[in-house]
């Protein structure tokens, strides 16, 4: 195959893409475009090490700089993309030019999300998503904070951590119940409230914001019930969403990610799009699901390089992530929703076990403190569609594979 595949977007799913695309045979040009002005990087690091100051350069690179010429493959850093034109196959940029190209991938990725009442951004108001990013907020903390978090997801809990290690007060509001609940748990994000604040952050849970209001070197965050929390820098970090403009500009379909089928095929010819900003069709569900997590995008960016090579994508990986947070490491896979019937593995509350989700008999999710080769178990059993016995998996006296073997079946 020849010809010329042009990547907007040079995050994980795009570069892991341009890296299989050669890996796999693709003979032709790749251009690979990336808006921020280095090389393609590990952003899991954005909320830890590169916002600590303490990752040494090329840890934090997802390849050695030469690797890409060594390659083949043209990267192009510190590019904004203005539109796409389909029709002849334009790619146009900020400074007027344009880039042909015979198939398209929009590897476009996420934005941060604004709180609805925030209005114009204030001075000491951040968000969090670029190692550019993570370098203002150090500096903003280098004078000892205080630090308000408003999200207690995993960037805004990893990043209370990682300001804790840098001596900063800190202080986190988070609308919901329990932190990370959207991944985790309530009895793994209770664990994880209680660790937090036995690393001294003031932790607010149920928390509904008005506003946000500057006042003189302090920014004031204001609740509904009249509560006040100021700070010398605020991170607001409460999730993101599917930067689609590209997509929407060229008359792609788009909803809740630019909508993609089976085979990361758009609703345009010749374009196709992976990664965050993605939503691929999953005939199981009879609907378009968007995944948020770092290996996500990389298992895509495989998938999707097959793909338009006219290659099988390959089975969905069962979704999976992980965080760090004062050195216990917490890692989940699936989905867990309000409802599933939980089976609780060790003693989570303590700081070690897994909590598994059942849904209508099925292993749909998990979510464990500290023991990374369960959740490595979870997804298989997830993938094969396991009906497990709960009373064996809440044994923990033998392995979950063990358990999960003695009646669970397809």
């Amino acid at each position: 195959m020849s010809g010329r595949i042009v990547i907007v977007g040079a995050g994980v799913a795009g570069a892991t893409a341009a890296r299989t695309l050669r890996a796999e045979g693709y003979g032709g040009e790749i251009v690979l475009l990336g808006a921020e002005p280095t090389s393609p990087y590990r952003r899991p690091m954005v909320s830890k090490e590169l916002l600590a100051g303490t990752a040494a350069e090329p840890r934090t690179l997802l390849q050695p700089q030469e690797f890409w010429a060594a390659n083949g493959i043209e990267l192009r850093t510190g590019v904004t993309v203005e539109s796409i034109d389909p029709e002849p196959g334009l790619v146009w940029l900020a400074d007027g030019s344009a880039i042909g190209y015979d198939t398209l991938l929009l590897a476009t990725g996420a934005r941060p999300r604004l709180l609805a009442s925030e209005g114009d951004p204030l001075p000491g108001v951040r968000t969090l998503r670029s190692r550019a990013d993570a370098e203002a907020l150090r500096g903003a903390l280098a004078g000892g904070g205080p630090l308000l978090v408003v999200g207690a997801g995993l960037i805004g809990c990893e990043v209370a951590a990682t300001a804790r290690g840098l001596g900063v007060e800190v202080s986190l509001l988070h609308a919901g119940p329990t932190p990370m609940d959207r991944v985790a748990p309530a009895l793994i994000g209770d664990y994880f409230r209680k660790l937090h604040a036995d690393n001294g952050v003031a932790v607010h849970t149920e928390v509904l914001l008005t506003g946000l209001e500057a006042d003189g070197a302090h920014t004031t965050a204001i609740a509904a019930d009249g509560s006040t929390w100021s700070a010398a820098a605020v991170l607001v970090a409460i999730g993101s969403v599917p930067d689609t403009t590209l997509a929407e500009r060229a008359g792609v379909l788009v909803g809740d990610g630019i909508l993609v089928d089976e085979h990361y095929r758009t609703s345009a010819a010749g374009i196709y799009a992976a990664g965050d900003a993605a939503a691929r069709f999953d005939s199981a569900l009879g609907a378009h699901r968007r995944e948020e997590h770092w290996n996500s995008a990389q298992a895509q960016g495989v998938a999707v390089a097959k793909s338009m090579l006219g290659k099988p994508a390959g089975a969905v990986d069962v979704p999976w992530g992980w965080s760090l947070q004062y050195g216990r490491n917490l890692q989940f896979a699936g989905q867990i929703r309000p409802g599933d019937d939980l089976v609780v593995r060790g003693p989570v509350g303590a700081g070690e076990g897994t909590v598994l989700a059942l849904r209508d008999g099925l292993i749909v999710g998990a979510a464990a403190v500290g023991r990374p080769a369960e959740v490595r178990t979870a997804r298989d059993l997830i993938a094969r569609g396991v009906r497990p016995d709960p009373l064996a998996c809440a044994d923990d006296s033998r392995s979950l594979a063990d358990a999960a073997a003695l009646s669970g079946q397809s």
